[in-house]
């Protein structure tokens, strides 16, 4: 299968035009998972919750909308980061494809000033069983915790979508090592740019990636400019856990002895 990084750029409010912009880049490059960044129709630096409320989308919603017509006219798939209204908000992703929405998940590990702005996501981790493959979906700071992509991995996941919005320059390079302890695929699809609102300044590094089961960087892009990168893939290496003949990172689990 081929998987499709998109890095954009998106201007924070600006709903209408981030979308236009992110679909006609998805629409410049053949793929059959695309991965947008997290919150890629608001942008990200809210300054208060009354932004957050404004900005925010139910599940079917305008954006949701457009994304699902782009997946059923290019029979793909497409994970993509919103702010979600629900019973709460949440920094969420959903999954679009074909046949609509199939599914979303909401973020477990919110960042520094996430956490005044979004309801902690309650849904778990999840894995999709699609004709493409298994994809697990995990956002921007779940990285920072090894049981989330374990999780996923765990759950049959064969490549993890990681929506982001990334400000710590560790994660391209941490994204390797969870790959590798996991046997998997990752595709990290961050934006760039920058937003000065409210007295918060937040530059954010680029560096969207594919990584390999074997953490070997497939693709990396630049630290500043909008672009898409299509990587092919082949899910099935994820199925193979062994290091050598004697070691098998799943297998020798020890979880009897992982109890605190």
């Amino acid at each position: 299968m081929k998987v499709a990084v998109v890095q954009t750029n998106p201007q924070f409010g600006e709903v209408r035009s981030n979308v236009v912009s992110a679909v006609k880049m998805m629409e410049s490059a053949q793929a059959d998972l695309y991965v947008l960044p997290e919150l890629f129709n608001t942008g990200y630096n809210f300054v208060n919750t009354d932004e957050v409320l404004e900005l925010a989308e139910p599940l079917p919603g305008p954006t949701s909308q457009q994304i699902c017509e782009f997946a059923k006219k290019k029979s793909c798939y497409v994970v993509f980061g919103f702010a979600e209204k629900a019973d709460a908000v949440y920094n969420s992703a959903a999954l679009a494809g074909p046949s609509g929405i199939l599914g979303v998940y909401r973020k477990v590990h919110l960042y520094d000033r996430e956490t005044t702005l979004f309801a902690p996501g309650n849904l778990g981790f999840k894995v999709f069983d699609l004709p493409i493959g298994k994809i697990g979906i995990m956002i921007c700071f779940d990285w920072f915790f090894p049981e989330s992509a374990r999780s996923l991995a765990l759950k049959g996941a064969q490549l993890i979508a990681h929506p982001s919005n990334l400000v710590m320059t560790h994660c391209p390079d941490a994204m390797v090592t969870r790959c590798l302890e996991n046997r998997v695929f990752a595709a990290t699809a961050d934006r760039v740019g920058r937003e000065q609102r409210g007295g918060f300044d937040i530059k954010y590094i680029g560096l969207s990636e594919v990584v390999s089961p074997k953490g070997g960087i497939l693709k990396r892009l630049s630290a500043d400019r909008e672009e898409i990168a299509v990587v092919e893939v082949d899910l099935t290496q994820a199925a193979n856990k062994k290091i050598n003949t004697r070691n098998d990172l799943f297998a020798q689990r020890r979880p009897d002895q992982y109890s605190l």
